[in-house]
């Protein structure tokens, strides 16, 4: 039986919590590919800047989207808290509505830097703290995966993850939605539909040869590569939609997951 991929593009992003939104920056990779075309870098528009911006990016999805050319997108920080964060401050278990709640807190989209929040100059971060000790459920599937509160540490993916979640906002809200929210949105990606999912590109990068790539270029490279591998073979709807308990499901639609993790 001839498998019929889901998307025809696939981009993979490796993301950075460093300095503002508009700031260029080394950390930030874009890669893309077609069902026929491997992986290949996407320089940022001419104009600005040598590296990516969070804005950027964001402005650039939001774009791409609106091609209607079924993508997938895999971006490499958390999508969403544990629900201890939920419990602590009485927020209704509703995903948009998180989102909503944390840009008033931590408005890390305007033009400032997120350890601007952290300090208490700007936002109300200390409203809207956690604690390095929660975790995910996804991230203790993941084995190394750290808690999104785990600042200043190696391997953190606190500060990235607290800088990009109002940009998930503004892709939302610019979708209209016609961008599926993996698995916020439900497990299962509609056919003809564009998908965004968190991704952990640790789980991928030693299956694919670095080459010339630096290790910031090679975890955005080995997110495309795996989700174009991961479509082609057909494998994707299991890693989309797979058996787990009814309560960790449950949590899961909260907390979100990561793609790749079952």
């Amino acid at each position: 039986m001839d498998i019929i991929p889901l998307f025809d593009r696939y981009v993979g992003i490796d993301y950075s919590g460093a300095e503002t939104p508009t700031s260029s920056l080394k950390g930030l990779r874009v890669y893309i590919a077609d069902r026929a075309l491997k992986p290949s870098e996407v320089p940022p528009p001419a104009g600005n800047g040598r590296y990516w911006s969070r804005c950027g990016i964001a402005e650039w999805l939001a774009e791409l989207f609106a091609e209607d050319i079924p993508t997938l997108v895999g971006i490499d920080h958390g999508f969403s808290f544990p629900l201890r964060y939920f419990e602590r401050y009485g927020l209704s278990l509703d995903w948009a509505a998180f989102l909503d709640d944390f840009q008033r807190h931590w408005p890390t989209d305007e033009n400032i830097y997120v350890d601007f929040v952290r300090d208490g100059v700007c936002g109300n971060g200390a409203a809207r703290a956690g604690e390095t000790t929660w975790r995910r459920i996804t991230e203790i599937r993941a084995r190394g995966a750290k808690s999104v509160f785990h600042f200043d540490v190696p391997g953190s993916v606190a500060k990235s993850t607290h800088s990009g979640l109002p940009w998930l906002r503004y892709l939302r809200l610019r979708g209209g939605g016609y961008v599926h929210f993996w698995p916020f949105d439900g497990w299962s990606v509609p056919t003809g539909r564009s998908a965004v999912a968190e991704v952990y590109p640790a789980l991928w990068h030693r299956s694919f040869p670095q080459e010339e790539r630096d290790g910031h270029q090679h975890d955005a490279y080995s997110i495309t590569a795996w989700l174009r591998r991961a479509d082609s073979d057909g494998s994707l709807p299991g890693y989309f939609n797979f058996q787990m308990e009814e309560r960790d499901r449950s949590a899961a639609e909260i907390e979100g997951w990561i793609l790749g993790v079952v």
